[in-house]
């Protein structure tokens, strides 16, 4: 099977005007999940595209406990991006469905299986069906960074407060 083109948009201002990059993702759907529809934009200003479940069966998660979902996908991020996969926030507030490692992320460089890490922080069992929405995918650009060391950084009026430290 050929890998399917997933057309993502960016949006950015320039001089007062809206301008929209497009990339292409590579996408290969995985034998046997032809049934499930790729990730898509919900709206026309989303962020995340979502992406389904692709149990063979359902999957209960009862409070407190954490599986491992596949999506049916491989995707193959353009370099100078990273895929990025977040929780959706309908699910976090109803059932207390997160994701552990939010964000998680796809390097350029993977070529697996999209899989989400999904936890039940909820007060009753979860069920993830087939086909359902579980979590965003979200195509962002990077920057490397190069460290270099000093002695001495720069003081800050913050400085080393953190961890609630402004209420």
């Amino acid at each position: 099977m050929q890998p399917r083109r997933l057309l993502l948009s960016c949006r950015w201002e320039v001089q007062g005007q809206r301008r929209m990059e497009e990339i292409i993702v590579l996408t290969e759907r995985l034998e046997g999940n032809e049934d499930l529809p790729l990730p898509a934009y919900m709206t026309s200003q989303s962020a995340g595209m979502d992406l389904c479940a692709a149990v063979k069966e359902k999957v209960v998660l009862q409070p407190g406990e954490r599986a491992l979902i596949p999506t049916g996908l491989r995707i193959a991020v353009p370099e100078g991006y990273e895929g990025q996969i977040r929780p959706r926030s309908g699910l976090a507030l109803q059932h207390g469905l997160t994701l552990l490692n939010a964000p998680g992320t796809i390097d350029a460089d993977y070529r697996g299986e999209v899989k989400i890490i999904v936890a039940n922080l909820g007060q009753k069992p979860f069920s993830i069906c087939r086909g359902e929405r579980i979590a965003q995918l979200i195509i962002a650009p990077l920057a490397r960074a190069r460290l270099e060391i000093v002695s001495r950084l720069e003081a800050t009026p913050r400085g080393e407060a953190g961890f609630g430290h402004s209420g």
